[in-house]
């Protein structure tokens, strides 16, 4: 069951991206381009999570990978967020 939840996250996070990647191409709106980069890699860190806890055996450890694509994704979207606000 809790592979089937760690899918639907991915998914999500994948639909909301492609969502507003869409949305930024009607519009050009900067938010909405850093908005999508952060739902990218969200969906990413999901897809990471889906590899680390189903996939691979427990010898292998993608917690570190996870979290630096998890902060790489906060990152973009408060980046985005202060840049935008000028």
């Amino acid at each position: 069951m809790a592979e089937l939840v760690y899918l639907l996250c991915m998914a999500t996070s994948a639909v909301a991206a492609a969502l507003l990647i869409r949305s930024y191409l009607a519009s050009r709106s900067r938010l909405l381009l850093w908005s999508s980069l952060c739902f990218v890699g969200l969906a990413l860190n999901n897809a990471l999570l889906f590899v680390d806890l189903v996939l691979t055996p427990a010898a292998v450890d993608l917690t570190v990978a996870r979290g630096l694509v998890a902060l790489g994704a906060m990152g973009l979207l408060i980046f985005g967020l202060i840049r935008d606000v000028h």
